[in-house]
């Protein structure tokens, strides 16, 4: 389980997260949702330890605040918005980072497993600064999977932390992504997900933070969460929720307003 209660973050003198309280559990793709500027990715950084904050983060029953740097890299593997390389690195060894990192130094063989994983057989050698932006978050979330490559570890959940994981992406490309993400929580992991795209999360997730202003609005299934009311509250504009039958969901800023 995750679970962050009364998480504050302050940047200066400002408070960029009021007394936050999130859960995540395994075998589940929980997202996190809200406009820009909301506290997504703060929220996501400190529960990754990344950022100094007020609350208590406990991960697997583990405060992440206490837990040693190689304790949390065997539970977790962390997918930020963007890395940056400034040295010329192969894809190849960009990706054995993650072996470095989690618990698999001595299964080589993960290297190709993971680039196959995320559809980029064959690009071992070639240079990471030499892809495309959407190719190189490809190979990011294939290091990430190759640090928690099985998703349970002696009966113990590992986690994905994904910081909009599809954004540079085409549309066959996001629905490969998010199909990892729910495969690895279907295996038991647990998946906690930062997204904007409102129709690739009802979609995939089975759970939904809605965060605004610092503060989370609401937090349940996707048909919980998707209302007019809460959507319109959060997102500042008139959001109608549609649906399409049989079933599904998709969402549409009908009238754009302050």
């Amino acid at each position: 389980m995750l679970s962050a209660t009364n998480i504050t973050v302050t940047f200066g003198r400002r408070d960029v997260l009021h007394d936050v309280s999130f859960n995540a559990a395994p075998g589940a793709l929980t997202a996190i949702v809200g406009p820009n500027g909301s506290g997504k990715t703060t929220l996501l950084k400190a529960m990754t330890a990344e950022v100094p904050h007020d609350g208590t983060v406990l991960l697997n029953g583990t405060d992440i605040d206490t837990a040693k740097p190689w304790q949390l890299a065997a539970m977790r593997g962390v997918l930020p918005q963007a890395t940056p390389l400034a040295f010329p690195f192969t894809v190849a060894e960009v990706v054995r980072l993650g072996l470095m990192n989690g618990t698999s130094g001595g299964s080589p063989h993960l290297v190709p497993a993971a680039l196959e994983r995320v559809g980029l057989s064959g690009y071992a050698a070639r240079f990471y600064q030499e892809l495309s932006g959407g190719e190189q978050q490809r190979v990011q979330l294939a290091r990430v999977l190759a640090q928690v490559w099985e998703p349970t570890q002696k009966d113990t959940p590992r986690w994905l932390f994904l910081d909009e994981p599809v954004s540079a992406l085409d549309i066959g490309h996001q629905l490969l992504v998010m199909q990892i993400a729910r495969d690895f929580a279907d295996a038991g992991g647990g998946v906690v997900a930062v997204m904007h795209d409102l129709n690739l999360t009802a979609m995939f997730a089975d759970d939904v933070a809605l965060i605004s202003d610092g503060r989370i609005l609401a937090q349940g299934s996707p048909e919980a969460v998707f209302t007019n009311s809460l959507l319109s509250q959060a997102y500042h504009c008139a959001v109608q929720v549609n649906t399409t039958p049989p079933s599904g969901t998709f969402l549409l800023p009908h009238v754009a307003q302050a």
